[in-house]
C-alpha cells in the first residue's frame, strides 16, 4: 500500500497528502496478463429484501480475454473475447452472442482491459473520467460516452487505496439500483459480513 508522504518538521508540522489524477491511478492499477482476483458482488433491487450476493473471481488469462466466474449461489462462467461473450452453466448448453447485443459487457471488457494495461486513451474512448481523493484513498468515476452503454449504465465509480482497486460501484441508467463489486482486500474482508451498511462501508473504504 502506498502511503502519502508525511514529513515531520522541527515544529512537527505535516505535509498534506498528495492528491491524485486519473493518470496516477491507472499507472498504479496496471497489471500485465495473466491476472486474477476474487470478488464479492452485491446486486441491489427494490424487488429484494436484501442485495443478491454472488462470489467468484475475475481472470484475465491474456490481454484480449476477460473471464468472470461465479461460484455461489450458482456456478456460471462468462468469457469475453474477440467481440463475443460465451456463458456456460452446469447442465446447460453454452450461450454465445455478440457484444453488440450487450453494450454493458463490451464496456466491462474495455474498462477492465484498459485499467489493467494502464491504457488511458482506450478508456477515454468509452468514458469521461474524473478522479478525486488522495493516494491513500481515491475514487475514479467513469461516465459512458456512447449511447448504447449510457442507456444501460449511468456511471461507474471505482474505489481504491494506493495500487489496490477495492470496489466497483455501478449505477443503472433507468433506476437507482446499484451493483457493488468488492475486490481484493475488500472482498476478503467481506467474508461473513451481511449488513448492507457494513458492506457499503467496505466498498467505499471506510472499513479496514
Amino acid at each position: 500500500m502506498l502511503l502519502a508522504g508525511v514529513f515531520a518538521s522541527s515544529a512537527l508540522c505535516a505535509v498534506p497528502e498528495a492528491g491524485v489524477d486519473a493518470g496516477w491511478i491507472l499507472q498504479k492499477l496496471a497489471r500485465p496478463a495473466p491476472t486474477r482476483t476474487d470478488f464479492v458482488e452485491l446486486r441491489d433491487s427494490k424487488l429484494l429484501k436484501q442485495p443478491l450476493r454472488l462470489t467468484g473471481g475475475y481472470a484475465r488469462p491474456d490481454a484480449d480475454t476477460l473471464v468472470r466466474e461465479v461460484r455461489t449461489p450458482y456456478a456460471e462462467t462468462t468469457t469475453i473475447r474477440a467481440g463475443e461473450a460465451t456463458i456456460v452453466r452446469a447442465g446447460k448448453s453454452p450461450r454465445r452472442f455478440s457484444l453488440s447485443r450487450a453494450p454493458e459487457l463490451a464496456g466491462l471488457q474495455a474498462s477492465f482491459g484498459a485499467m489493467l494495461s494502464g491504457d488511458r486513451a482506450t478508456l477515454e474512448k468509452f468514458y469521461r473520467i474524473a478522479a478525486a481523493g488522495t493516494r491513500q484513498q481515491w475514487t475514479m468515476t467513469l461516465l459512458p460516452k456512447e449511447a448504447p452503454l449510457a442507456a444501460k449504465v449511468r456511471d461507474i465509480t471505482l474505489y481504491g487505496r494506493g495500487a489496490e482497486l477495492r470496489c466497483i460501484e455501478t449505477r443503472t441508467a433507468k433506476s437507482d439500483e446499484v451493483q457493488r463489486t468488492l475486490l481484493a482486500g475488500a472482498a476478503r474482508a467481506a467474508d461473513g459480513v451481511v449488513a448492507a451498511d457494513a458492506l457499503t462501508a467496505l466498498c467505499r473504504g471506510a472499513a479496514p
